[in-house]
């Protein structure tokens, strides 16, 4: 039986008239993907309730107006609390109130499990969360959320179990990729890092970023992407849809 940890990031781009919808059809929901997230607080349509969605909190214009409704009114039991804040501006301390204020009545109202803020790993990132963590210790988040982008696999297991250690919370790796621009390295660490985090209990769920048909920066590989442009999969989509372990 598969392990079920694969959440399926699914660009909001890729929903619509001018997106690709029909690809979900295509997708492999009998494997190891466990879930879809989008970056926001509405479902795809094209979901079709094949698999659960994970809401996000993506920054601060989902605290209020329509989006704030459908995260307060949805039903699936995991929400995400803001996409790497350390970027927009947001302060740690201001994120703790709003966790408290409008988060955690979630959880204590309606029963839902809460991820923490999804940092960056780089120092920034890390000093934001470590302040975050502290300053909601009273309430602590159901799942450490995080991100980690590089090229080196035993790195990148290195900084997931450092986390695990320094904040004893299970960990939703919300995106994580290879941003080498080689295929093959690629492939070594997304096998390599799919294969240790099936197999490390503490890990709930983890998501390769990304399913989209154009890189959406510089930074992240095109060799890592999971979508062509015409909608099409890549192969290391359909690894991770289809292989468990794969092979790198």
């Amino acid at each position: 039986m598969a392990v079920k940890k694969r959440c399926l990031l699914w660009d909001y781009t890729n929903t619509g008239d001018s997106g690709v919808p029909w690809a979900m059809d295509k997708v492999n929901f009998d494997g190891p993907v466990s879930s879809v997230s989008n970056w926001n607080a509405w479902v795809p349509p094209e979901l079709k309730g094949r698999a659960p969605f994970r809401p996000m909190v993506h920054l601060e214009a989902q605290l209020s107006g329509n989006d704030w409704d459908m995260i307060q009114n949805t039903d699936q039991p995991i929400i995400h609390f803001f996409n790497e804040p350390e970027r927009a501006g947001i302060s740690a301390e201001h994120a703790a109130d709003v966790w408290h204020n409008q988060m955690v009545p979630l959880r204590e109202q309606k029963g839902k499990q809460l991820v923490s803020p999804s940092c960056s790993n780089d120092d920034a990132g890390q000093a934001w969360i470590a302040d975050f963590m502290e300053r909601v210790s009273d309430k602590a988040p159901d799942y450490l959320g995080v991100h980690y982008y590089g090229t080196d696999g035993n790195a990148a297991i290195q900084f997931l179990e450092g986390m695990h250690s320094k904040y004893s919370q299970p960990i939703i790796v919300s995106e994580i990729a290879s941003i080498d621009r080689d295929g093959a390295s690629v492939l070594g660490f997304t096998s390599q890092l799919a294969n240790y985090m099936d197999g490390a209990d503490w890990v709930y769920e983890y998501g390769f970023f990304g399913c989209m048909r154009q890189p959406p920066d510089d930074f992240v590989s095109p060799a890592a992407q999971l979508m062509n442009p015409d909608g099409s999969f890549t192969d290391l989509m359909d690894k991770l849809m289809y292989d468990q372990p794969i092979q790198g």
